[in-house]
Formats: C-alpha cells, sequence, structure tokens
C-alpha cells in the first residue's frame, strides 16, 4: 500500500463504521507515520468541565472564563491521562509539535499555565487518546471507514463541537445525512 501521512489531517467515521468508541466522531490526527498514528476525538464531550477536572488534579483555576469548557473523549488509549491540543505551540515539557502553531502536549505545565494564565488560550483538553499501530489506518482507510481532509485551526479551536463534524464534511462538499451505511469501490 502507498505511504501517506495524515498528520494535521481529520479523520471522518464513515456510518458504516460501528465501534462505538468512533461512530460519528471526527477525529484530529496528531501524528502518524510508518510506526502508527495518534490522534484525539474532537467531537465528544465527557460529562466533565475544565473547572472539575481541574479540581480534581488539584490545580487552582484562576482563569474562570475557561472552567467551562468541556473535558472531551479523546479516544479508548490511556483513558485515565490527560491531552491537551492547543495553539500556539509554546515550550511545554512532553509536546508533540503537530505543525507550526498546533501542539499536542500530556505534561501537566500546560494545564498550570491554562489555569493561571489562561495560556494558551486555544486549547482543548481530552482523556484519552486514538491510537493505530503500524498499518492499521492504512487498513482501515482501504476498508472505507473513513474519510479524510485537511485539518482546519478554525473547525478545531473556534466552533462548538457539535459543529466541528458537520463543518469538516463540508470542506470536503458531503453532507453526513447523504452517505450511506455501506460503502463499495468503483
Amino acid at each position: 500500500m502507498q505511504s501517506i501521512n495524515l498528520t494535521d489531517h481529520f479523520l471522518i467515521a464513515m456510518p458504516a463504521l460501528a465501534d462505538s468508541f468512533f461512530s460519528k466522531s471526527l477525529v484530529y490526527i496528531a501524528e502518524h507515520n510508518d510506526q502508527g498514528a495518534l490522534g484525539v476525538i474532537v467531537n465528544r464531550p465527557i460529562d466533565m468541565s475544565l473547572a472539575t477536572l481541574f479540581q480534581k488534579i488539584d490545580i487552582v483555576l484562576e482563569v474562570g472564563a475557561l472552567g467551562g469548557l468541556p473535558v472531551f473523549f479523546g479516544g479508548p488509549v490511556q483513558t485515565d491521562r490527560g491531552f491537551v491540543l492547543h495553539r500556539p505551540v509554546g515550550e511545554w515539557q512532553s509536546t508533540l509539535a503537530v505543525n507550526r502553531h498546533v501542539g499536542l502536549t500530556s505534561s501537566r505545565d500546560v494545564l498550570q499555565a491554562v489555569a493561571h494564565e489562561g495560556q494558551p488560550h486555544d486549547v482543548m483538553v481530552t482523556l484519552g487518546y486514538s491510537g493505530w499501530s503500524a498499518g492499521q489506518l492504512e487498513q482501515e482507510l482501504a476498508q472505507n471507514a473513513w474519510l479524510t481532509v485537511a485539518a482546519d485551526p478554525h473547525i478545531l479551536f473556534d466552533l462548538p463541537y457539535e459543529e466541528r463534524l458537520a463543518s469538516a464534511m463540508e470542506t470536503l462538499g458531503v453532507n453526513f445525512a447523504n452517505l450511506a451505511e455501506g460503502a463499495g469501490h468503483a
């Protein structure tokens, strides 16, 4: 199979994808290489706000405006661990720079900065992440489980979570309601 790199792309779950973790999900891919892929689901909030999360991990939230932001289910891997998708990239202890503007950080220092300084301002906090072993995502793509499109930071950071999937679909010129359950090959 031809090598592809979907870093900084969205994966859009096709309707036939029956996996309860990924059904109707929009996944942002932070890293994709010959060893596999890593991303976070960006449209599935859990029943927890940022304020509640900070309280649970003993970080005092001094910037109250961010406390109402939802925490997201990032995927089924390491659901007890937090991941922060943010812009700008900044300099944190454990950051994967996705591109020049967006980073994915798993260290506590970024959460402390958000709580105390409100920076980085554009943040999305997830519990867990989505991961694929070498060749697994390519196999799922070949089975028509996902549509792919270059990620748009506006969709990630500016739109309400309930509009993200439809907006990503619109960039492809597709309406989610028009997609068939089954897919084939021409």
